[in-house]
């Protein structure tokens, strides 16, 4: 399944969980192209800027980079504490600027229980991480209770074809065999998905398998319920949220959706 996706595994040991976190950057080695975009709204509304299911720091780091204060909310510590190296990498003025929080996203409250960020955002198929419509729906929600009148919520998902549908069926595929810079080791990456059409939920086993040549590879196996989102099921949940729909685009350059795009890009304001 080419979606990224990230999460910390309920039970999983901290190794595993370490594991995860750094191969989800192998996972992001070829850029989605999404900063941009990101950037460019921030630079729209300005600061604060509350990023949920912010993972690895991948576009909360830039953006704190660019001057703004971001707040980034993810669950799992070991994505947070790779976040917190990639923003010390980048010197005292980006840690000041960045906060990060370990918090589920849907029970989040707003600091003194004034809302006040600009901007919120889940990125790159996060969304499909929360596996039930009514908890999505609350993610739209928790962004929308903690952005400022004029503030704007985004959320970007995948959109899967019919060929995309007809290979989640249980066969085993190859994703990648890259090298890992950090370890110097060979990481193959396989996934297994199988698509119930009834609840629109996609069950993803991915086995990573890492090692030197030659030798016993380490394996990592993790499995994640994902349940997928329509363009209209976007536009719902922001509406039901409360807010104002500007446009349901079909890239990140915000052109409006069309047939055979591949992504759903929903972006609405706050009153």
């Amino acid at each position: 399944m080419t979606a990224p996706y990230r999460r910390g595994m309920p039970g999983g040991t901290a190794a595993a969980s370490d594991a995860f976190a750094r191969l989800y950057d192998l996972d992001l080695a070829d850029d989605p192209g999404d900063l941009d975009l990101y950037l460019a709204l921030a630079g729209r509304t300005g600061g604060p800027i509350l990023e949920l299911g912010a993972g690895t720091g991948r576009l909360a780091v830039p953006l704190a980079v660019a001057g703004h204060r971001v707040t980034a909310v993810d669950i799992d510590p070991s994505m947070l504490e790779r976040a917190r190296r990639r923003a010390r990498d980048e010197g005292p003025a980006i840690v000041e600027r960045l906060q990060l929080v370990e918090a589920d996203m849907l029970a989040l409250e707003p600091s003194g229980g004034k809302p006040a960020h600009k901007l919120a955002f889940i990125s790159l198929n996060s969304l499909f991480l929360i596996s039930e419509r009514a908890a999505q729906l609350g993610a739209f929600r928790a962004m929308a209770r903690h952005l400022a009148p004029g503030g704007l919520a985004v959320a970007d998902v995948w959109l899967p074809d019919a060929d995309d549908l007809a290979r989640f069926d249980g066969r085993l595929i190859l994703e990648y065999v890259r090298t890992d810079p950090e370890t110097g080791h060979l990481v193959t990456k396989t996934a297994a998905a199988e698509h119930d059409p009834a609840s629109g939920t996609v069950e993803l086993t991915t086995i990573y398998e890492e090692g030197a040549p030659g030798t016993a590879p380490i394996r990592w196996i993790r499995r994640d319920r994902l349940r997928l989102v329509s363009p209209d099921e976007l536009r719902w949940f922001a509406e039901a949220a409360g807010l104002e729909v500007e446009t349901v685009a079909g890239g990140y350059d915000l052109r409006p959706i069309g047939p055979g795009d591949d992504r759903a890009i929903v972006v609405a304001g706050r009153p």
